[in-house]
């Protein structure tokens, strides 16, 4: 059921949105940079996700639960409707997934790892519009309404993502450090 305050007229939705856009579009490299700050090149990634787990506990658990209890809903758990709870539960776990994949990605990808943040994070960021567009229209039996725009947004998306790993900036390569001459020693 769509919200009665969707219409085109508030720019709420917008505001939003490009907002997700900003915490997502730094959230790779804020995930990177978490998991070198914690200084175990083995386990790093894994420990910078058990805080990303935290913070998606602080964000997603407990601040709904207070703006809840403020609006006076209830927070029974129990009382809610199961197949929301299901789709919302299968929803967190695909998240969850999803976030320990670019930490994986990134212990994964070539040295120097920095280098390929820009890179996995676009074929994410291309890639989920392609796998959203294609599944929202399936589910929603919307195909025979499809127009060519539609499928040349989701080939552009896939175009960008491809074109940003393909030509990913790379700084020149250093010089190969010249081997100091060998002395010989001199002859008695």
């Amino acid at each position: 059921m769509i919200a009665a305050n969707t219409s085109s007229s508030n720019p709420a939705w917008l505001y939003w949105a490009l907002l997700t856009v900003a915490c997502w579009g730094i959230y790779g490299i804020f995930l990177h940079t978490g998991a070198q700050g914690m200084a175990d090149p083995v386990n790093g990634r894994i420990k910078a996700f058990l805080w990303v787990g935290l913070a998606y506990f602080l964000t997603a658990v407990l601040a709904p639960l207070i703006l809840l209890k403020m609006k006076g809903v209830s927070i029974a758990f129990w009382e809610y409707p199961a197949p929301g709870v299901w789709w919302s539960l299968i929803a967190g776990i695909l998240g969850a997934i999803g976030a320990l994949g670019v930490l994986l990605a990134f212990g994964a990808a070539p040295k120097p790892t920095p280098l390929y943040v820009p890179v996995i994070m676009s074929i994410i960021f291309a890639g989920a519009p392609i796998v959203n567009a294609v599944i929202a229209t399936t589910k929603e039996h919307n195909w025979p309404h499809v127009k060519a725009p539609f499928i040349l947004g989701i080939a552009l998306a896939a175009l960008g993502g491809f074109l940003v790993t393909k030509y990913k900036p790379t700084p020149p390569a250093k010089p190969a450090a010249q081997a100091a001459p060998t002395q010989s020693s001199p002859a008695n």
